[in-house]
């Protein structure tokens, strides 16, 4: 039905007037207008009046008719769980101080069945135990053993052809020189000054990685893995014959300890100090090579 007023037209309709419980219908509101006139729709809850509920709405649409008149439209769905004849009161369109009603509606909700209220709710069926599916449960077994063979088999093969391969291309290539790798990186440090960058605790690391790294080679000391104590403790017999070399490694792990955990700041003299300790620790404990026998031709 409409209602016109103040060239604003308001209606609202419901696409069946008759549901079954739990059914569904839809309101459909529409406003017509102005383009000048500003409309509100009505403002509606979850509830559009007692036991009919509001499931979904849509959002309010705009669009502009042929006649250039603005038309505002929006649905909602509704349900109602009690059997009853509702009667819908008239929905108010707001347009400023003014309201615009549409007309009262009906919807009858029907109930399908009859119900004995009398009688115990039971159950439909009772209760029954589902079958184990045993051939689901060894498919997925065997499923599993495949897998775990194949991820062995996978392992086996990388043992026994490729991993063998890489060792030995690894035993194949020669070491180089432990004092010939300690040089180039000492001289790489001293080459790279970050001390002077003020980079001072990175600098006594590095030092004293490859002092460690170069005692382990050649020493057998694992000097990378233990504590300064426990590798001054294990080269102090090797180094027995050489006092002064001893002190000097010993005052050099002690100074890149204090910067680096107690936060020392070490002095310049100290800091190029540390690196020519470095380099006599290293040449001082380079095996020397033999001269060859005299023979008899040569004497």
């Amino acid at each position: 039905m409409l209602n016109i007023l103040l060239a604003i037209v308001v209606s609202a309709s419901i696409d069946s007037t008759m549901i079954m419980i739990g059914d569904q219908t839809d309101m459909h509101l529409k406003a017509v207008s102005d383009p000048s006139e500003q409309v509100q729709m009505p403002v509606i809850g979850d509830l559009l009046m007692d036991e009919i509920e509001v499931v979904k709405r849509t959002k309010v649409d705009t669009t502009i008719t042929e006649d250039g008149r603005r038309e505002l439209t929006q649905t909602l769905t509704l349900t109602c769980f009690k059997d009853s004849l509702y009667s819908i009161p008239p929905l108010a369109f707001k347009s400023g101080k003014d309201s615009f009603m549409t007309e009262a509606m009906s919807l009858n909700v029907v109930q399908p069945f009859e119900m004995d209220t009398t009688m115990q709710i039971t159950d439909i069926k009772a209760n029954e135990d589902a079958p184990i599916w045993w051939w689901g449960i060894i498919r997925w077994i065997l499923l599993g053993l495949l897998i775990a063979g194949i991820i062995g088999l996978a392992i086996w093969i990388y043992l026994k052809y490729f991993k063998h391969d890489k060792e030995a291309e690894a035993a194949a290539i020669p070491l180089r020189p432990a004092e010939e790798v300690a040089l180039e990186k000492l001289d790489r440090i001293k080459k790279e000054e970050i001390w002077q960058e003020g980079r001072v605790k990175e600098y006594h690391t590095q030092l004293t990685d490859v002092i460690r790294e170069y005692i382990g080679r050649r020493f057998g000391v694992m000097s990378t893995e233990k504590t300064s104590d426990e590798t001054l403790k294990e080269l102090r017999p090797i180094l027995r014959d050489n006092k002064e070399l001893f002190l000097s490694l010993e005052s050099e792990l002690r100074l890149a300890d204090l910067v680096k955990f107690a936060k020392w700041t070490a002095t310049p003299e100290e800091n190029e100090q540390a690196l020519r300790t470095a380099y006599h620790f290293v040449h001082e404990t380079t095996p020397q090579e033999q001269p060859n026998e005299p023979t008899p031709n040569n004497q």
